[in-house]
């Protein structure tokens, strides 16, 4: 997969964030191992706890379709600040494909890292 059209359809996608309150449109595109791709955007509520982000829209639309296997994220932000996904995303990326590949992209950076080194000693249940 061409890593530029994962590029374009996250920013596509931040275009349908809804964020009045800290006014940081993120979109995400999530590249499953059967190659396709699914796009999720933020969405904010004045209840901060019920917001959901770009990555967990992405992964819940995919989930919802039948996959559970992806191989990479692009998540891009439309700022000059590089903003790395929080702890949920990470923790929830982290149950389907703790080896993924994540691309951040801000307006003046990019940041390629593996979920593995973003979220060492992932929490998991499945080996007990």
């Amino acid at each position: 997969m061409d890593k530029k059209i994962l590029i374009e359809k996250a920013k596509q996608a931040s275009l349908n964030a809804y964020a009045p309150y800290s006014g940081f449109k993120v979109g995400a595109a999530l590249l499953t191992k059967s190659g396709k791709i699914f796009t999720g955007c933020n969405v904010e509520n004045s209840s901060y706890s019920l917001t959901n982000c770009a990555e967990r829209t992405a992964v819940f639309k995919a989930i919802s379709e039948g996959e559970k296997e992806f191989s990479e994220i692009v998540i891009y932000v439309n700022s000059n600040k590089l903003f790395t996904p929080c702890g949920a995303c990470r923790q929830v990326l982290s149950e389907f494909s703790p080896e993924m590949k994540i691309t951040i992209i801000s307006n003046k950076k990019t940041l390629e890292i593996g979920l593995a080194e973003l979220l060492p000693h992932n929490f998991s249940l499945k080996n007990i």
